[in-house]
């Protein structure tokens, strides 16, 4: 067995793994970067990267449908369309092996060595690795512990058949004629939509008492409706209980009353669990948080130099936090000083239409004591928004009543994920009310209804 011995060691090429070990080579460190399946992670291989461009892809389609039937508010009209399924995943598998190229260029560029296979530590310093050509052991001063998180299954509804992942729904040979969806948080939600969009009947099934359970009523209604116009049927406040007898349906209760829903197949989508098992875990000496790898504030696990980012640390499970995160565990182990103290890590839901949130929602900041100043501006007020036909949804801000701090900025409505990078940056920046009323916002643009929410939690919108 080869031995390779480095300054640093990351177990994982996802968002926080890749991320951190770039940042590590340009920084000089000499890094090893251990990876059993393809560059990128779930993200880019089968979540964030290849959904948007089914969401994408299904949205022209169904555009081009409401033309061909004269649905179309511009007064445009075509023939029939076809669509051809298997070009439209060459299409996204396309996108995501561009992707993996680059970030396997950029690794190479900052001289990180990439080791293909599985890795499973031995102790906090040292790594085995099972590749194609043998067994390769890794000895480390640091090691990132970057393996991410898998999909969660239901006991009763095991993966197998037609019942699915997310990862598979992103490789279905064909759209189905009908769907179920067991979930009705973010990710059920995009690629339920995805599929109505595409022409498959939808039905979505959901514990709680209403879609996205997790954002603010407020927000989510907009969602709802244009689940209802899409028709989608979602049952709120049913159980899905296993499959038919026959194998071939979904069955739920709903109101202590069993429904079947038949479905050619069965997308479960409650959620994502970390990664902590098949790499060694029992061999660390790890204080956990529940299921993830507990840390600090700079992603400092209870072993000297043993860093975790990303999902398998919990909550919330996004990209951007995994990359936020390596980018800061690489700068530390390169000597500087960063502590991870973010105001905001905004959420997206690229649903139709999509939702952003970044920081407190004005029920999180009464709970957490302050007194509040809020202002909604809505879509239908705002030009640019009319010209696009996206006049549902709106920009909401929650500040401090007493210096008009901003605490929170949401929206809903078609496009504004565009938007995030804005409300990121006025909540780390400290910005106050006046700060944004204050900035001349180009016209016109969605950007203005931000502007307007602000005015408006001021007392003085001007176009409403």
């Amino acid at each position: 067995m080869s031995e390779i011995t480095t300054k640093l060691l990351v177990l994982g090429g996802g968002p926080g793994g890749y991320v951190a070990a770039i940042r590590a080579g340009q920084h000089g460190i000499d890094t090893v970067l251990v990876e059993e399946n393809r560059l990128g992670g779930t993200c880019l291989n089968v979540g964030c990267i290849p959904s948007k461009a089914m969401i994408h892809a299904a949205e022209a389609y169904h555009a081009a449908v409401l033309q061909a039937g004269d649905a179309s508010p511009f007064g445009l009209s075509s023939g029939p369309p076809q669509l051809d399924f298997a070009r439209t995943l060459a299409w996204k598998d396309g996108i995501v092996g561009r992707l993996n190229t680059g970030v396997a260029s950029l690794l190479k560029r900052g001289g990180v060595k990439i080791l293909r296979g599985r890795g499973r530590m031995v102790d906090g310093k040292t790594c085995l690795v099972e590749t194609d050509t043998g067994p390769e052991r890794v000895r480390a001063e640091h090691v990132i512990l970057a393996t991410g998180s898998v999909p969660a299954a239901l006991p009763h509804l095991p993966f197998g058949g037609r019942v699915i992942s997310s990862t598979e729904a992103l490789s279905l040979p064909k759209v189905p004629a009908t769907m179920a969806v067991v979930g009705a948080g973010y990710i059920g939600l995009e690629l339920g939509t995805a599929f109505a969009k595409l022409g498959a009947t939808v039905t979505v099934v959901e514990m709680a008492e209403r879609i996205l359970p997790a954002y603010d009523a407020e927000l989510t209604r907009p969602v709802a409706r244009r689940l209802s116009g899409l028709g989608i049927e979602v049952l709120l406040g049913a159980k899905a209980t296993g499959l038919s007898a026959a194998g071939d349906a979904l069955d739920v209760e709903i109101g202590g009353e069993a429904r079947t829903i038949p479905a050619e197949v069965i997308l479960v989508a409650v959620g994502r669990k970390a990664r902590t098992h098949d790499f060694g875990l029992d061999r660390l000496d790890l204080d956990m948080s529940g299921p993830f790898i507990r840390i600090d504030e700079r992603c400092a696990t209870s072993m000297r130099n043993v860093w975790a980012v990303g999902d398998v640390t919990g909550e919330p499970m996004l990209a951007h936090r995994a990359m936020a995160q390596g980018e800061m565990v690489a700068d530390l182990v390169a000597g500087r000083r960063r502590a991870f103290h973010k105001v905001a890590v905004p959420a997206v839901c690229f649903t139709d239409p999509e939702v952003v949130s970044a920081g407190l929602s004005p029920d999180e900041a009464r709970a957490a004591g302050h007194e509040i100043r809020t202002g909604l501006f809505p879509f239908a007020a705002n030009g640019r928004a009319m010209t696009l036909g996206a006049e549902d949804g709106f920009v909401r801000v929650t500040a401090r009543a007493d210096n008009h701090l901003l605490l929170g900025i949401q929206a809903v409505g078609d496009g504004v994920s565009e938007l995030a990078a804005g409300f990121g940056l006025a909540l780390e920046m400290g910005a106050r009310l006046e700060d944004v009323a204050g900035t001349i916002h180009a016209h016109p643009t969605l950007g203005e209804a931000f502007h307007e929410a602000n005015l408006r939690a001021l007392g003085e919108a001007l176009h409403i």
